[in-house]
């Protein structure tokens, strides 16, 4: 069992913390067994950034297919598609 710095956030004990595998992201996951209660102490952000956001759109906008966006950032096609309908609807709310 090892010990870690910051603790269980729910029940903020610091003993019977175990590591207990990995998150998709890479970060480790623990376990607290007085609360039952998994957490990672610190996630990654999987967040694209504002100006890859806007650089996607510009690139669907000026005539490259969803799936041909994606394919060019390394992200999913639907995340395309997501943000083309979120500046939509601002476009309309704005309207």
């Amino acid at each position: 069992m090892e010990k870690i710095k910051t603790g269980c956030p729910k029940c903020e004990a610091e003993e019977k913390q175990i590591k207990r595998g990995k998150n998709p992201s890479g970060t480790q996951k623990f376990f607290c067994k007085d609360c039952g209660t998994w957490y990672t102490p610190e996630p990654k952000k999987r967040e694209y950034s504002e100006e890859e956001r806007k650089q996607a759109i510009k690139m669907f906008y000026s005539g490259v297919s969803g799936r041909g966006v994606g394919k060019y950032f390394g992200f999913n096609k639907a995340n395309v598609y997501n943000w083309i309908k979120e500046t939509q609807k601002k476009r309309d709310t704005c309207s």
